[in-house]
């Protein structure tokens, strides 16, 4: 554990987790909104935490270049205040949000619960933010300093739902000029009536009305879905996102389900509505991307036909591994345990969001080493890999663990008999750890 790591275990965390869940995210926020309007402030911050950017953790896509896969996502910087901080940390892309086309206060608090026997959270929010004009000027204020931002878009509450399509298109008009990519939220289920929104008749509406409050800006357009989404409806909104020419998916947003955790269920019960996400999420999120996967008919193991963001914890042992993913985005402070980041440090709460690129970027095949053999594969070609979808990124793992003896590493890193420099961090056991993406671009297609 790194000094940074032993002081937020030891003295931040317990600090934090001393506060109600809430008030300990609006500090952490607090003072990253600091450093925001602080050049020096920023320069501090990528010193401590900053990666430097050698192209060899480069993703490619939407047409877009992330440095690195890890990035934060929606619903920590909820005003657009913070997301030059975060990137000054190391973070790749922020995804600000969710916005609306009215400012409102969200539900009342307590809304914001912490369920650390299960690595998860319960949150009813309800979208509480400034308003899309009131983003739109700070975006404007502070333009982007090496991040990508992402702008997570959903619905007023005050707005019927028959109404919804000109709500979404307003917010949409009004951040599209500072916007790298854009998501329609139709999956939170702390806004009446929303995730009525994932039918297809009404998303359709929708994204038709978004769209062209994107088009002069080429901003790409995705659609968050719930994981709570029967398999049939999944198949449907792929369809849709495949027809309507869609960037890509992000699977899964939280969950009403409470099965299987071991926080007492009196105790649950008694925190109330709100979804919940972590680590309860991990299996039927892997499902989700999986049917996404199938319905697409992207090639499993193929990261020039898919991408993957998962909702989870990140750098959990082997239980951090994700096969399929290739860009993470991340909660930070007051939720519940910690997560390594990418420089290896402690941070607070890590939660995820997922994306499953269906049109918008391209990588590679990888080649990699058979460390048993010496002989090289292909991920998707190796005789020792599950029909599933190969890992990129930062987490990496075989779907199925391959056998004893059969180990792949990422070329001129790791050779067998041998361990070359960075081989404890590049190497995974018994999975595949990738080349380095090249940085190339293109548009995804399905499979034939």
């Amino acid at each position: 554990m790194t000094l940074l790591g032993s002081l937020y275990r030891t003295a931040l965390r317990p600090a934090l987790f001393s506060l109600d869940a809430e008030r300990a995210h609006e500090l952490t926020l607090d003072a990253l909104a600091l450093a925001q309007r602080s050049a020096p402030a920023r320069s501090a911050l990528r010193a401590a935490f900053g990666v430097e950017d050698d192209g060899s953790l480069a993703v490619e896509l939407f047409g877009r270049r992330f440095p690195t896969p890890l990035g934060v996502a929606a619903g920590l910087d909820k005003g657009a205040v913070a997301y030059n901080a975060l990137g000054a940390m190391g973070f790749s892309f922020v995804e600000v949000g969710t916005v609306t086309e009215h400012p409102q206060p969200g539900n009342p608090r307590p809304r914001l619960f912490r369920l650390p026997r299960d690595g998860a959270v319960i949150n009813r929010m309800g979208f509480n933010n400034p308003g899309c004009e009131a983003m739109a000027k700070a975006l404007a204020a502070h333009p982007p300093d090496r991040v990508i931002v992402g702008v997570n878009l959903g619905k007023s509450k005050v707005t019927p739902l028959a109404d919804a399509p000109a709500d979404y298109a307003a917010s949409a008009r009004a951040v599209a000029p500072y916007a790298d990519y854009a998501v329609i939220n139709v999956s939170s289920p702390n806004t009446p009536g929303l995730r009525s929104l994932q039918s297809v008749d009404a998303l359709v509406g929708i994204v038709r009305a978004v769209r062209p409050a994107l088009a002069d800006r080429g901003v790409p357009l995705l659609v968050k879905i719930a994981p709570d989404l029967a398999d049939e409806d999944v198949d449907a909104v792929v369809d849709l996102a495949l027809a309507e020419g869609l960037a890509g998916l992000v699977a899964t947003n939280t969950t009403l389900r409470r099965d299987g955790l071991r926080t007492p269920a009196d105790e649950v019960r008694s925190l109330g509505d709100g979804g919940l996400s972590g680590a309860p999420l991990r299996s039927r999120s892997r499902e989700v991307v999986a049917r996404i996967f199938s319905r697409a008919r992207l090639a499993p193991g193929d990261r020039g036909r898919g991408r993957v963001l998962r909702r989870r914890r990140v750098g959990h042992g082997r239980g951090g591994r994700v096969a399929g993913a290739g860009l993470h985005g991340v909660h930070l402070p007051g939720a519940h345990d910690g997560a390594r980041t990418h420089r290896g440090d402690e941070s607070a709460a890590a939660l995820l969001g997922v994306v499953v690129a269906v049109g918008g970027g391209r990588a590679p095949r990888e080649r990699l080493t058979n460390r048993h053999s010496g002989e090289e594969c292909e991920v998707d070609a190796c005789p020792n890999r599950s029909g599933q979808p190969a890992a990129t990124g930062l987490a990496v793992a075989a779907a199925t663990p391959a056998p004893r003896g059969h180990r792949h590493t990422r070329r001129g890193i790791r050779r067998p008999g041998g361990r070359g420099h960075g081989a404890g961090r590049a190497a995974r056991r018994d999975g595949h750890a990738p080349r380095p993406p090249e940085r190339r671009g293109g548009a995804l297609r399905p499979a034939p």
